[in-house]
């Protein structure tokens, strides 16, 4: 028997059916119908050959240009598609698929979940996306998630505003879930956008029965058609199949590693819900609506760090971030760190570098002006992130220092609220 032969295994009176996995432990691991492995050890089990079978082809279909829209992938790395049989009168939707799991299948070659999609193959794999829109859709990356980088965001911001130039009523990008709260808040950042800008991912890959994938990515379509201008993210609301939450970009962050309803708006609520499958769209009055010039507003400085304090940390951990630009620390309740830290953050701060402070705690704003040790890191030059997200409040930093000429002007930039990274009041 080989990987991707379907079998039944039989141990005790549990009985398994599905197609063999690769495993480099030496057990059989067999992929059941439901989308989830079970794992068995030789010699505890009977198992049966059913039918032998072939692992399915990982290469992507032939591209087809559309004369409309020559491919103009970042690096020459993607491939562009027309609609097929578009609509008449449909709105135009671009789809911009970087990677990740909801660009991702199972590779029978070793088991594991990876980035084979197309972007062409994900608009295929949802045939009611043709019934709401004119999609056209672009691989731009084909990269897990903890692959992008600043370069990456800035690049990925020029492609959507060159989509939103070319008629795009609105753009969805397919990202993965690991990092997309950092591309969301860099996208955010980045463009001053009159249409929506629609981030989408999904938690189980589109093999398995109980993906997310398709739900989310029509509820993304839908979403990219409302009356929003700014960057948001699409993804599921709750355990059912019916509602996905529409979160400001700036202001959403994943809360668990599995869960398909992973992603929260942090210090707030959602800026809406959709029902991907009926359409229907309930918006917040507090969103930013369509309408305005696209602008970008870059560049982005890299040589940012975050570092977070924990009890007994050793202020010389400070000095592998010498070189840096900027440093988020994120500090305890209110925004603390241990008094041994205030003099290196001094330093740091004296030497050119923007520190900011914000909260372990995720709900709530930093204030230091309650305790002795908030208000000596004020002394010491350290910026307060208000109740900023930490992953937030990276970009935002990579954003100010790259616009501005000294580290004045950088903090000066880093405390204006751009794009609804803080919140004017914290809810109790």
């Amino acid at each position: 028997m080989e990987a991707g032969d379907r079998v039944r295994v039989e141990k005790g009176k549990a009985v398994y059916e599905g197609v063999l996995m690769p495993s480099p432990t030496g057990s059989l691991v067999v992929k059941l119908d439901s989308g989830y492995n079970v794992g068995v050890r030789p010699g505890e089990a009977r198992v049966t050959l059913l039918s032998k079978g072939r692992p399915p082809s990982s290469a992507p279909p032939p591209a087809r240009p559309d004369p409309n829209h020559p491919a103009e992938d970042v690096h020459s790395r993607g491939r562009a598609s027309s609609p097929a049989a578009p609509r008449e009168g449909l709105p135009q939707v671009s789809i911009l698929s970087t990677g990740g799991t909801i660009a991702s299948r199972v590779d029978y070659r070793t088991g594991a979940v990876t980035s084979q999609f197309t972007a062409e193959e994900l608009r295929q794999s949802i045939p009611e996306l043709e019934e709401v829109a004119r999609v056209r859709a672009e691989q731009v990356y084909s990269i897990l998630s903890e692959n992008m980088t600043p370069q990456h965001w800035v690049e990925l911001a020029q492609r959507v505003a060159r989509e939103i130039e070319g008629g795009a009523r609105g753009v969805v990008v397919a990202h993965g879930t690991d990092t997309m709260a950092y591309t969301a808040s860099a996208l955010s950042l980045l463009l001053e956008t009159p249409a929506p800008v629609v981030l989408v991912g999904s938690q189980r890959s589109s093999d398995r029965p109980s993906s997310d994938a398709a739900l989310n990515a029509l509820g993304a379509v839908r979403v990219a058609l409302a009356d929003l201008g700014e960057v948001v993210a699409v993804m599921h609301d709750g355990m059912s199949d019916e509602v996905c939450a529409i979160h400001r970009g700036t202001r959403v962050r994943k809360m668990h590693t599995s869960r398909r309803d992973a992603f929260h708006t942090i210090g707030g609520e959602p800026l809406g819900w959709v029902e991907p499958r009926s359409g229907r769209i309930e918006l917040s009055p507090g969103r930013r609506p369509r309408g305005g010039d696209l602008k970008m507003r870059g560049p982005l400085e890299p040589r940012v760090g975050l570092v977070k304090f924990v009890p007994g940390a050793h202020p010389d951990l400070l000095e592998s971030y010498r070189g840096m630009r900027g440093l988020v620390v994120e500090g305890t309740g209110l925004g603390h760190v241990s008094s041994s830290w205030i003099a290196p953050l001094a330093e740091l701060s004296r030497g050119g570098m923007v520190v900011v402070m914000v909260s372990q705690c995720l709900e709530g704003r930093v204030c230091d002006r309650v305790y002795d040790t908030g208000r000596d890191l004020l002394k010491a030059g350290v910026v307060e992130g208000e109740d900023m997200l930490p992953e937030t409040a990276v970009v935002k930093l990579m954003w100010s220092l790259g616009r501005a000429k000294s580290p004045e002007e950088a903090r000066a930039l880093f405390r204006q609220n751009i794009a609804g990274e803080y919140t004017e009041t914290s809810r109790a």
